[in-house]
């Protein structure tokens, strides 16, 4: 996309939203997973540098964190996603568990060329990488999908493992039982002919073939459940770990099956592989993509993804969405940073002889 050197494109909630509905949202999500698996598949760690997210986290005036997901495509741009997690936000303020946004600098000059929301965003893509994982490490016969956490990180999902499995049933659990009651309502977007039926974590461990855990649970208050038998074969996409001492699954079901962070370095501080010995840990979803064959028998065996989120995934978004708003002239044009017409002089705005006039001078 051809960036105007002193201007700034904005895309806004509404924008993004525009943008889904024009496309549709299986149309969008489509494109966003086959975007994905060809990042994945390309993606080189000589020119693409990640560095492991960073932030603030707090407990006043609510508990939650504010962290920072850089990512410098070298001869290229350099994006940032800001992202914010308040799970306190639904009850107390009616906003998304999540809020971030996603920002994109020209490396030649440090210009911002691009801000755009990234709530909606951040959901799209972590729907997408489980739909990779899934593809790549579940039985690809998988019927029967497991859903504990029934925020909106469940609906994108259902949404994403859906595009890529022919499922019969979703199983839904959620500590809150509004968001339990409303799921199937926030979901009639997606046109799915399943079965969608509340259920206990245990009859949902023992039953499923595809798991999803997106939850909101407390630092040191994991995990979401223990000593439970599964089939052989289950696959698990863990979404919810996202913080150090934040965990959802169990430690020997972890030990005893193959898992795949997106993410390493960040997998380790904040995902569920903190919990595991670095031999433990298999690995990252690039490596897999790009290896598949190797991984394949991996189908029938137990496999835990675990999702952090990568500042990989959020640059496809970023650059998908662009690219929409391109084609439908959306997004606003603003001269966000100070442009002087003498670089060398800050002051160059400032009418010297006006303001002597105005002093009677």
């Amino acid at each position: 996309m051809r960036f105007n050197k002193r201007k700034t494109i904005i895309l806004s909630g509404r924008d993004v939203r525009d943008i889904v509905q024009h496309y549709g949202i299986h149309e969008v999500m489509d494109t966003l997973i086959t975007r994905m698996s060809v990042a994945f598949e390309t993606f080189d760690p000589e020119s693409t540098i990640i560095p492991a997210r960073s932030g603030f986290s707090y407990t006043s005036p609510e508990a939650g964190l504010v962290e920072w997901m850089p990512l410098h495509g070298k001869g290229g741009k350099v994006m940032i996603k800001v992202v914010g997690y308040h799970p306190n936000n639904p009850d107390k303020y009616n906003l998304p568990t999540i809020l971030s946004t996603l920002s994109a600098y020209d490396t030649a000059t440090g210009h911002l060329l691009g801000l755009m929301d990234g709530v909606l965003l951040t959901a799209l893509r972590t729907g997408a990488a489980s739909a990779i994982a899934s593809v790549l490490l579940a039985d690809p016969d998988s019927k029967v999908l497991g859903l504990i956490g029934c925020g909106a990180q469940s609906v994108t999902q259902l949404h994403a493992l859906s595009r890529r499995f022919a499922f019969e049933t979703v199983l839904i659990y959620d500590v809150d039982k509004d968001a339990t009651s409303s799921f199937k309502d926030r979901c009639s977007a997606l046109e799915l002919d399943l079965e969608i039926i509340p259920s206990a974590i245990a009859e949902m461990v023992n039953s499923v073939d595809i798991l999803c855990t997106a939850t909101s649970v407390d630092v040191g208050k994991g995990p979401l459940f223990s000593d439970l038998d599964t089939k052989p074969s289950l696959h698990i996409n863990a979404v919810g770990a996202d913080f150090p001492g934040k965990v959802e699954l169990p430690l020997k079901l972890l030990e005893d099956s193959f898992v795949c962070p997106d993410f390493r370095e960040q997998a380790v501080m904040e995902g569920e592989c903190q919990q595991l010995a670095p031999a433990k840990i298999g690995p990252g979803l690039a490596e897999v993509v790009q290896h598949r064959a190797a991984y394949t028998p991996i189908q029938k065996q137990l496999s835990v993804f675990d999702s952090t989120g990568w500042a990989l995934e959020d640059q496809v978004v970023m650059e998908l969405f662009l690219a929409y708003a391109r084609g439908l002239g959306l997004g606003q044009e603003v001269e966000i940073e100070f442009m002087p017409e003498d670089a060398k002089n800050p002051y160059h705005f400032i009418d010297v002889l006006s303001a002597v006039s105005d002093k009677g001078i």
